[in-house]
């Protein structure tokens, strides 16, 4: 069974801006299959599918960004969830170009307070990790009014397919496994 996680943060004043990629890409894997939604369990949104012989569980932690920790730990525990091999988190980072991706088996936060509660919470950080690159912030900009900004129109239609090939890169995850996954992702963008 697999668990996937995207982060993000709740409410309409947040909906398609940079922090939210993680919301994004589940939203973009629930209309790709069809994901009834299963309901609010430890304060996190979540629908439950089959993929190809995989269960699935599509989860949207509603506890902000920056408590993301707290529901996942829940989820996972309550699943019986196997961190190293059965969870995938998806979320933006600004280290990578626009629309880049970049899926790691494990890895530090590097800075990102989501992740930082996640690995906190979790006692590792070795769990599989899709990064949806959003560019990085202008000279002189706050981080915070960066990432909670939204993208320009121009800029969207790229968002918007990296976060198909994102929903594309987690189901070839549980289709076919991570290193699959990398060497198909985790290359420069033309």
């Amino acid at each position: 069974m697999y668990l996937i996680v995207g982060l993000g943060n709740p409410g309409r004043q947040y909906e398609k801006t940079r922090h939210n990629m993680g919301f994004d890409t589940i939203d973009a894997l629930i209309e790709k299959w069809n994901v009834p939604q299963g309901g609010v369990k430890f304060n996190g949104m979540y629908g439950k599918t089959v993929v190809g012989s995989e269960k699935v569980i599509l989860m949207k932690p509603l506890s902000y960004m920056n408590l993301s920790g707290g529901p996942v730990q829940e989820m996972a525990n309550f699943f019986k969830i196997d961190l190293e091999t059965e969870l995938i988190v998806i979320y933006d980072d600004i280290d990578l170009e626009p629309g880049q991706l970049r899926i790691r088996k494990r890895g530090s936060a590097g800075g990102h307070n989501g992740m930082k509660d996640i690995i906190r919470r979790l006692g590792t950080e070795k769990f599989c990790r899709i990064k949806v690159g959003v560019g990085a912030k202008p000279q002189g900009w706050d981080l915070a009014d960066y990432v909670l900004g939204r993208f320009s129109a121009e800029e969207r239609k790229g968002i918007d397919e990296a976060i198909e090939d994102a929903a594309d890169a987690v189901e070839m995850i549980v289709k076919n496994g991570v290193d699959a996954a990398m060497n198909q992702y985790n290359k420069k963008k033309a």
